[in-house]
Formats: structure tokens, sequence, C-alpha cells
């Protein structure tokens, strides 16, 4: 049976707001920072010193497994460097598709297992813990997560009291990056209401620049769109259970979000190629498109978390002056919070594997990727002086500042056959949904059916 996932149930709209709070931040600091190091205050010396102790491992060979490819792919693979020079073992990174405990499974099965999996859902990692194949942390890889973590971010590395995961990289993923050329040609500013956002989408294509970027190839972006409307509509309560699947996604709130999804997915007009060349764009793409060709992109905007900066990166745009930042607009009374991450698990219990884990609880891996942009850290011990801009800073210190009062991505905290998986379950019903808008009827009967079968597998 599958291992219920306790998160932080609280209800107060304080714990929304907390986050919300984000997007004002990160205006305020748009002035500064371009998404690489100018205007980055920088970590001082005293910051830079070790502040865990490793083991010598030399001749130790480890194998790490996560789903980052290109400029994030560079980044971590700088955190993995560190490792290996200050331990001595030899660290191969090995990206994958999303699907990632298909390919562990295969590898298991196989007798080679990879020694760390960055997973990128809850339930991923509630699943591997059930087929026995994480290994519990170290009581020194332990001692750092309760130093630097929050009881909010262990828990969800946790399994029936047991600490298996470390999350390493976080993210606010209910942001709305835009082309401030296109919004100044438009005229208009930026939206703080879903009908606001429709209007100013729709003022965006009369200005003859296509307003919305949508990566619908990846599926997981749309998910994302899903659970911010969700909830900011049917509000924390419903959202918990609709991750636990204790109602149906039949329900009537469900039926709401999708109508009022449909408002922008109805409209191919609004959206980059329409529904067709969506579902042809991959999410590097989706950001890239918006921020390359002046004030005439294909797109005006792109929704997704603060992890779209080193996508922008890739552009000559700069994060503050051509490219900036709105919270998710508010679809109900409150503006949404989802936040996402990547766990680091154990797979092995090789003396370097648990050596890892450690170094990757510590503020010492977390800041090193921190300064070369993309990336939040819900370690609180790290110093927001290693991010590159006051963006990314503001950011990062509102989601500390809100403690354990957040909600993590719906689809991650389901079993990955049906929240993550590639052409399956949720994924490919809203890819579907994206082609079709009209049929929420349709979707939401494939949604609940894919769900159940899920949940009891």
């Amino acid at each position: 049976m599958r291992t219920t996932l306790r998160t932080s149930t609280r209800t107060a709209r304080t714990a929304v707001l907390a986050l919300a709070a984000v997007g004002a931040l990160t205006l305020a600091g748009c002035g500064g920072g371009d998404g690489g190091k100018d205007g980055a205050a920088g970590p001082t010396k005293e910051a830079d010193r070790p502040t865990v102790q490793l083991p010598k491992l030399t001749g130790q060979k480890l194998q790490v497994v996560a789903v980052w490819t290109g400029p994030e792919q560079q980044a971590f693979t700088k955190v993995l460097d560190e490792f290996e020079k200050r331990t001595g073992a030899e660290v191969a990174y090995v990206p994958t598709q999303d699907a990632m405990l298909n390919y562990i499974g295969t590898k298991i099965a196989g007798g080679s297992p990879p020694d760390v999996a960055m997973l990128q859902q809850v339930g991923a990692l509630h699943q591997a813990v059930e087929r026995t194949w994480a290994k519990p942390l170290a009581p020194e890889a332990k001692a750092q997560l309760t130093k630097n973590y929050s009881p909010g971010w262990q828990e969800l590395g946790a399994v029936d009291g047991t600490q298996y995961g470390v999350y390493f990289k976080a993210a606010n993923k209910s942001l709305i990056w835009y082309n401030s050329a296109v919004f100044d040609n438009a005229g208009v500013s930026e939206p703080k209401t879903w009908k606001e956002f429709l209007s100013t989408a729709e003022t965006i294509s009369a200005s003859g620049v296509t307003p919305v970027s949508i990566g619908g190839a990846d599926g997981w972006t749309l998910t994302d769109w899903f659970e911010n409307i969700y909830l900011s509509q049917a509000g924390p309560e419903k959202y918990d259970q609709l991750a636990r699947h204790e109602i149906k996604w039949t329900d009537p709130s469900v039926t709401q979000a999708l109508t009022t999804l449909a408002e922008l997915f109805g409209k191919p007009n609004l959206i980059a190629g329409g529904a067709q060349g969506a579902l042809q764009t991959e999410f590097p793409a989706s950001v890239t498109q918006t921020f390359t060709g002046g004030d005439q992109p294909k797109a005006g905007m792109v929704f997704e978390g603060d992890f779209v900066s080193i996508n922008i990166g890739q552009t000559e745009a700069k994060i503050g002056t051509d490219a900036k930042v709105f919270p998710f607009p508010a679809v109900g009374a409150e503006p949404p919070v989802v936040t996402g991450g990547d766990v680091a698990v154990a797979l092995t219990e090789k003396p370097a594997t648990q050596a890892l884990m450690t170094f990757l609880a510590s503020p010492d891996a977390a800041r090193i990727w921190a300064g070369e942009g993309g990336f939040i850290s819900p370690n609180k011990s790290m110093d927001v002086a290693a991010y590159p801009n006051d963006v990314q800073r503001d950011i990062a210190k509102a989601l500390i500042s809100a403690g354990d009062d957040f909600r993590f991505d719906m689809s991650d905290q389901m079993p990955q056959s049906f929240g993550g998986t590639p052409g399956k379950g949720e994924w490919k019903a809203l890819q579907d949904f994206l082609k079709n808008p009209k049929d929420v009827a349709g979707i939401q009967a494939r949604l609940e059916a894919d769900a159940a079968k899920a949940f009891k597998s």
C-alpha cells in the first residue's frame, strides 16, 4: 500500500501570502543583476570557507542521475566537482528522462544502480522507499539536514518518520516572466488578477505580438498552469485533498479550474504557434522565444518558476530591464504560490554515497549553484549573498521566511505513473486538453480513471 504523504496542511491564507510576497520582492529588486554575475554582492571569503567536514574517499566512484541538461547540468557539475576536490572521489553525472523511477528500476534489475538520484516528485521518493531502493540518511547527513532545513522540508524527505531525502533545489512555480519592450509597446502593466491577465493578453495580441508562450511539449508545464489556477480558485484545503486523491478529478472544483484554464487554452491567437505550436515547443524554447527578437519576439510572456532565469541567460535579454517578472495572477481571493523541488536520495550504502548526501545537505553545496543562477535553495543556512542578482536573492529570502507555510507541486506528490510520466496520466490528459479545451468533462473522466489506477498500484 502506498504510504500517505504528510505535508503541511495549514489553511490560513497567511500561508499563501507569505510566499506571494515573492512577486513584490522580485519587482523591487529588478533594478540590479542580469541573471549572471553582474550586480551580485557575492559571497565573502568567510562565506566560502567549508562548513562541513568530508572524509577522504580517494579511489571511490559514484554515479549521480538527474534530469538536468544544458546550463543546469553545467551548474550541477560544478557542485560535484567541488565534492571531488574535497574528497578525492570520482563522480559521474548521467542525465535521464523525466520518468526517473523507470530508469532506476532498469539499472537495479541489471545490478548497477546509480548511487544518488535527484528525484523530482515526492511521490517518486515514496515509491522508491516502498520498493526498498532508497537508503536512509546516515547520521552525518541527517545532522546537516536538521541544522540547515526547516521541519517542513525535512518532512517532505521523510517516510514514516525515517529520513531518506535531501531537498537540494527548490522552486517558486508561480511566476510569469515578460518581455518589457512588448509590454511598453502595448501600453500594458502587470496584471494582478486572472481577468486582468486575459485582458492584458488581448491587448498585446492587438499590438502585433502573440502574448503567451507555452512549452506544451513538456507536460509538466501544463500541470503547473492547472495547479496555480486550482490553488487560487479552490483554496488550500481542496488542493491538499485533490493531491491525496481524497476528492475525485470529476469534482466540481476541477471543472471550474479547467473551465478557467480554457479561457486561455481556447484562444489560439493568444498562444505562440497556437495549440499545435505549443505542443511542439519544449520548455527551454518557450522561454528563449519570449526574450529573443527584441520588441518583436514570438511571445510576450512565459509562465514558470524562478528557474526560468537560467534560460533567459541563454539570450541577450537582461533580467530586471529586458526581462521582468510578476506573481501568477489571483484567480480567486488570493494569488497562488506553488513550490517544487528536486530531492537527493541515496540508492547504495557506499561511504561515498552518504558523504555526497551530507555535502548536498550543507550550505557549501548550495552556494555553488546559487552563484550560477537559475537556482533557489531551501537551505536556510546558506548566505543569500551567493545569489547572482537581487531578483533571485529576494525570491530566496521569501522562500526561507515562509518557513513551513507552502504548498508543494500537486503532480509531484502523486504516483509517478500519474503525475510525472511523459505521454501518460495528467501530463498527457492536459496536453490533450490544450488541443481540445472544450472537452472539460471528457478530460476529467480520463484524469479520474488514471488517478484511481495509479493510487491503487
